[in-house]
């Protein structure tokens, strides 16, 4: 089982800064997709970044530049920092991992079918 625990969401003004962290425990593979997705009421969950195990990344059109996702490997945390935050980036931040990840299968980053494990989610709200 693997467990996933956001944190670091929080209000900010447009144009402001947010770093969200996601704290992997339990056993994990060493071949994954990690990837943060976010929420607004009565919409489809989006797939925001991703991150795979072999450092290869994957960014929303709509956050491409914006947004950074990385991980500490030896922490077990993935992040988002999130810069030059809009109002339209208000919702709930969640973090989600497939693991393990199998050779040879092909995966959709940005569809939450993707993905066996999920956290509880941070909520973001970004003021104008």
């Amino acid at each position: 089982q693997v467990q996933l625990v956001e944190s670091g969401g929080g209000s900010v003004q447009a144009g402001g800064s947010l770093r969200l962290s996601c704290v992997v425990s339990g056993y994990t593979y060493s071949r994954y997709c990690m990837a943060w997705f976010r929420q607004v009421p009565g919409k489809e969950r989006e797939g925001v970044a991703a991150i795979d195990s072999n450092g290869s990344r994957s960014y929303a059109t709509s956050v491409n530049g914006r947004f950074a996702i990385s991980q500490d490997n030896a922490a077990k945390t993935l992040y988002l920092q999130m810069n030059s935050l809009k109002p339209e980036a208000t919702a709930m931040y969640f973090c989600a991992a497939l693991q393990p990840w199998q050779r040879g299968i092909t995966i959709i980053w940005y569809s939450r079918e993707s993905y066996n494990y999920w956290g509880q989610g941070t909520q973001v709200t970004v003021s104008s």
